[in-house]
């Protein structure tokens, strides 16, 4: 089976290594250079904690090859099992976290919950204030600005063909198949996979299906480094966005961070972000909550990227609802990163067997149209 994938993130890359492995013939499309958009501007989260009940077997599958990733891809992506700590502030947080931890449960998710003294004897240096917390001790990290590319070299190595700086012009179902048109080229195939993030929705579109999508872009940064070493990601249980902070310590000792900041909103044409300066401070003192430490370092770069956040925060994931042959693989919502492995493993299953494991039904693209 000839498919094209549009988009060489880590949906795409993961997409076509596995579709390969699988015995597909594929081209990979990318508007700009494999694994620079969304992917490179991630956190780095492997985390299962939080999510949507639905997402839960997806999560799995993807940690799973995460753990295998170095061995599958032949270099070291950085994926560290340092576990997940998520602080909480207040006893209403903590009802939230233990409401979700019971509801998880079924789900294949084990929450350890954390008092005071725990936190502090294992974890010394975080949130003094805090009174509970939840640990995921097999989630961790990786470094997004490996993983994309590994995947993408991997996937050379099956033969997939990987277009650069192609710039689309036309897409269109074609007879029995697709037609791409680009500034590199044209190519064709029986199957066209759309892992286009941000810009997902134009091609769903076009083939009738809409999808409620805007395209946003995360504050982050990065601090000099420290020399104390925090092993596992950092959260926060809260209801309140100005207090969503998160941040992981770095091999070099560089702490990276996120949250706590409205995402700034992002033109598609040409789809650049921008980190906002004037946002910084907010973001600081809700990340000092969590590690104080960080008052006392400097920040030495700040950026942004274009991600595609979806109505309901959950991704579009599956067969298309109008044309045979597409699948969609986008709007992961700022929390694709953990998914991207079993995403790709997902949809390679389901474009070359006609079904998948994991339950796909929740991220149906046509479940906007649905009565409510």
């Amino acid at each position: 089976m000839d498919v094209i994938v549009l988009g060489g993130g880590l949906m795409g890359t993961a997409s076509a290594y596995f579709l390969a492995r699988r015995g597909a013939h594929v081209t990979l499309i990318e508007r700009n250079r494999v694994g620079t958009g969304a992917t490179v501007a991630s956190f780095g989260n492997i985390r299962r904690t939080g999510r949507h009940l639905s997402q839960l077997p997806l999560a799995h599958r993807s940690l799973e090859l995460w753990r295998e990733a170095d061995q599958m891809l032949g270099r070291d992506v950085e994926f560290r099992a340092t576990g997940h700590i998520r602080l909480i502030f207040d006893e209403g947080s903590l009802a939230d976290m233990r409401a979700y931890a019971e509801a998880a449960r079924p789900w294949g998710l084990e929450l350890e919950e954390l008092g005071q003294r725990e936190i502090s004897s294992r974890f010394p240096g975080l949130g003094p204030d805090a009174i509970a917390a939840s640990f995921s001790p097999h989630d961790g990290s990786g470094n997004p600005r490996l993983i994309a590319p590994a995947f993408a070299e991997a996937a050379r190595k099956l033969g997939v063909a990987i277009v650069e700086d192609a710039e689309i012009d036309t897409i269109r179902r074609s007879g029995s198949g697709f037609v791409v048109v680009c500034s590199k080229g044209t190519f064709a195939a029986e199957c066209l996979l759309n892992t286009a993030g941000a810009w997902g929705a134009r091609v769903a579109a076009q083939f009738g299906e809409e999808v409620p999508l805007d395209a946003c872009g995360p504050q982050m940064g990065v601090t000099e480094p420290l020399p104390h070493r925090i092993l596992p990601v950092i959260g926060i249980w809260t209801r309140d966005k100005d207090h969503g902070a998160y941040l992981r310590q770095v091999e070099r000792g560089n702490i990276v961070f996120g949250g706590a900041a409205e995402r700034v909103p992002v033109d598609l044409d040409p789809g650049h972000a921008v980190a906002d300066p004037t946002r910084l401070p907010l973001q600081l003192r809700a990340v000092a909550r969590l590690l104080p430490a960080i008052a006392q370092v400097a920040v030495i770069r700040t950026w942004s990227g274009c991600e595609g956040y979806v109505r309901d925060m959950l991704p579009v994931m599956g067969r298309s609802a109008t044309t045979p042959g597409l699948f969609h693989a986008f709007g992961f919502s700022g929390h694709g990163f953990q998914l991207g492995p079993g995403v790709g493993d997902a949809m390679a299953e389901l474009v070359m067997t006609d079904r998948c494991e994991t339950p796909l039904d929740d991220f149906r693209v046509d479940r906007f149209g649905r009565a409510t």
